[in-house]
């Protein structure tokens, strides 16, 4: 039985058992209303016979209550069917609103989850919970569309370079002259082409993992020193900045946040491999972080090529990379900043970028500080 039709039972049988409680009350009073009448003396004259007083008024009161019994008797059928009348209207009414509800849901697809249920003159409980339905499906819309971008974009990264690895293996083949220098320049670049799926496939399986597991729990926490991690960070692209003749310039202070250290590192190690793969030769870094109030921050700038100020934020989707997106000649698999956005996100922090005057990037990332035990071991 659906809802309506049980809560019309339900009011029904409210409104009789309270009529049945009114009529038997009203046979109550009745009687008592009678009989509570004072006692006259002697006999009293009733159609001609005389009777003792008491018996008169004993069958005054008896006859009141079989007046007031058959009166109810008839009321009562009509009560509880204008009762239930009533009940089934006005519940259909209340429950209407759940209907549309309920018929927006059963409509909805991947196709059509731009569909609301818009409820303006609904009020109490009812809107609230199209509220939050509306609320529920404007996330779903957000997570599906960024999802299919997702998929998208992750299918044509993985064909460029299973591309290059099946055309560069066909045309070696192809070759019956070929010599030990053509099928070593062969393996060179099936070796590239195999690192940058790599790249791509733990990119994906790391922010596949953040994103999933949502803000990390006190369990999963352990005070991490952002300065050490960025210390060690630093010497790891050092022959990257070395290369590219970039100058770094560094103020790690103390930095003590809680967290998962492995995400940490990452963390910071996309955010430097991005200066330095990003930047132009002969540019600069700039890496530091510390405690503002509660906060931790960790800043990461680099020269590098011109940005738009209002298109920086595209730079932490999946597969964009510098002011290109998804280009088939830049080194990376394009997921740095979007990892890195996701375990901030994680840590219950944040993460902004802007643009750098003549040319580059400035990221700042904001987690939570914490007071670091005295006894804490000093990370590597």
């Amino acid at each position: 039985m659906s809802l309506r039709p049980r809560l019309t039972l339900l009011a029904t049988a409210l409104v009789a058992a309270v009529a049945a409680l009114l009529l038997w009350l009203g046979w109550l009073l009745v009687g008592a209303a009678v009989a509570g009448t004072p006692a006259l003396p002697g006999t009293v004259e009733v159609g001609g016979v005389l009777v003792p007083a008491d018996t008169a008024r004993a069958a005054v009161a008896a006859s009141a209550r079989r007046e007031v019994l058959r009166a109810g008797l008839i009321a009562f059928p009509l009560v509880v069917l204008a009762g239930a009348v009533s009940a089934w209207v006005l519940v259909g009414r209340a429950l209407e609103p759940l209907h549309r509800v309920v018929d927006t849901a059963s409509r909805l697809s991947a196709r059509s989850l731009d569909e609301r249920v818009a409820l303006a003159s609904a009020r109490g409980e009812v809107a609230e919970l199209a509220a939050a339905f509306d609320a529920m499906l404007d996330r779903l819309q957000a997570a599906f569309d960024a999802q299919s971008r997702f998929v998208a974009n992750a299918g044509h990264e993985l064909r460029t370079p299973l591309a290059v690895l099946r055309t560069e293996i066909d045309v070696t083949l192809q070759d019956p002259d070929a010599d030990p220098a053509e099928l070593r320049r062969m393996a060179e670049v099936v070796r590239d082409a195999g690192r940058r799926c790599d790249e791509l496939v733990t990119g994906l399986l790391l922010l596949a993992r953040t994103e999933a597991t949502g803000p990390l729990a006190a369990a999963d926490r352990c005070p991490v020193d952002l300065s050490a991690v960025l210390d060690t960070e630093l010497d790891a692209v050092s022959a990257g900045v070395a290369a590219r003749g970039l100058t770094v310039r560094t103020d790690p202070r103390p930095a003590p946040t809680s967290g998962d250290d492995v995400l940490l590192r990452r963390l910071v190690a996309n955010l430097l491999e991005n200066a330095v793969r990003h930047n132009c030769d002969g540019g600069w870094i700039e890496a530091g972080c510390h405690v503002e109030a509660t906060t931790v921050v960790l800043r990461v700038a680099s020269s590098g090529p011109e940005l738009v100020a209002d298109r920086v934020g595209e730079l932490f989707e999946p597969f964009r990379r510098g002011p290109v997106a998804r280009t088939a000649h830049t080194r990376g698999s394009g997921l740095g900043l979007s990892i890195v956005r996701a375990v901030a996100a994680a840590h219950g922090g944040t993460v902004t970028g802007t643009a750098v005057d003549g040319g580059g990037l400035a990221v700042r990332v904001e987690l939570p500080a914490v007071r670091m035990p005295v006894d804490a071991p000093a990370l590597p």
